[in-house]
């Protein structure tokens, strides 16, 4: 089952390398209420919590119409369309950048849902990425504890809480979570992006760097390990390497928010130690 997680990687990615990751380099403003402001596309696999064509045809217009989607679900759900209405909505306003009612809904969702565990854990899931472009980690640790707890062996959980941990400041509990996912599924290429950033924020630099080049191994062209590796490389007094890393970046994710930070990085290296 795909996860909203799998489409907002980028975004959160953003959001986990300036607060998780932090930066070799000083950065501006993490782009995640950009992100949040702008209509975000779905992916085409949801976590279903009802059965039904009026389910089919409104998460149908999510994935091109979301104002649409969003006014077929208020007028089901005030017929009577129970959960699959207000999970449609929830998905809708998310979709128009309204994270934070997205957020509530989802949650009260996940938790008072009847549907089976796996779903309701993956609304849960919804929730974390919601509460993370509502720059609220605190909210998203919550949210992905509580499904957790219901579905304790969920990966893309345990990865989404530890992104929220990374962003709350709290490496060593990240790390925590982003190693039971790897003992699990080692071959989660942005698990071992996120275990290189979180060692770096705790100065454990070689082993950040050991992790970064795993990620790199299982996807020589995942764009946030490019970018993590630039940082580490320039921490490591590699401008040159770092530079390499950021221009990869940029070439083969041109619109991404890792091309951003890559970019910012590269304009705050050539104007010298002194911005730093």
């Amino acid at each position: 089952m795909r996860r909203i997680r799998t489409v907002l990687l980028g975004a959160l990615a953003a959001v986990l390398l300036v607060a998780l990751a932090g930066t070799a380099l000083v950065l501006l403003p993490g782009p995640e209420a950009e992100a949040a402001a702008e209509p975000l596309p779905l992916p085409p696999d949801l976590p279903r919590l009802a059965a039904g064509p009026q389910y089919d045809e409104c998460l149908g217009l999510l994935r091109n119409d979301a104002d649409g989607a969003l006014a077929f679900a208020e007028t089901w759900d005030a017929a009577g369309g129970g959960e699959g209405a207000k999970h449609c909505a929830a998905l809708a306003l998310l979709a128009l950048g309204e994270a934070e009612k997205a957020g509530e809904r989802l949650e009260t969702l996940g938790r008072l849902s009847r549907a089976p565990s796996i779903a309701r854990a993956a609304v849960y899931a919804q929730a974390v990425q919601a509460w993370m472009l509502a720059n609220q980690s605190g909210r998203a640790f919550a949210a992905a504890t509580m499904g957790l707890t219901i579905a304790p062996g969920d990966l893309d959980l345990m990865l989404d809480r530890a992104v929220a941990l990374g962003t709350l400041g709290r490496y060593q509990d990240a790390l925590e979570d982003l190693d039971r996912v790897l003992a699990t599924a080692p071959d989660r290429a942005e698990a071992w992006v996120f275990r290189a950033a979180a060692l770096r924020r705790l100065d454990r630099v070689p082993l950040a760097a050991e992790a970064v080049d795993r990620a790199l191994a299982l996807a020589p062209e995942n764009a946030e390990a490019l970018l993590e590796r630039g940082i580490i490389r320039q921490l490591r007094g590699d401008t040159r390497g770092a530079r390499a890393d950021w221009e990869r970046t940029i070439a083969i994710a041109p619109d991404s928010a890792a091309a951003d930070l890559a970019q910012q990085n590269l304009a705050l290296n050539e104007a010298g130690p002194q911005r730093r």
